[in-house]
């Protein structure tokens, strides 16, 4: 059985004891549960907002990470305007727990 979930402003289809890269959710070694789920595929299809309303995807944060740093620079010809700026996500390992049908 998957789960389509979205976390993160993506989507992501995991199944039980996958292990899935998610943007930082919690502190490593909480409990998550994952919302909104979009999909439950097994014996049959859930898909409908009422289907899914009993459905839970759970999760264990394993550990963080940070990923590569994005630098930028902005400037304006003529006006002397610059800014330089960087950014570096950080990132949870997290793991799929369990699939529960409500």
């Amino acid at each position: 059985m998957y789960a389509v979930v979205a976390t993160g402003g993506k989507q992501y289809r995991v199944e039980e004891g996958q292990k899935v890269r998610v943007e930082r959710l919690g502190e490593p070694g909480s409990e998550v549960e994952l919302r909104p789920v979009l999909l439950v595929d097994g014996a049959d299809v859930l898909s409908t907002p009422a289907q899914l309303a009993g459905v839970q995807v759970s999760a264990r944060i394993l550990d963080e990470v940070k990923g590569k740093k994005i630098d930028g620079f902005t400037y304006k010809p003529k006006t002397n305007q610059r800014r330089r700026y960087g950014h570096r996500q950080t990132y949870a390992t997290i793991e799929i727990t369990g699939i529960k049908r409500g």
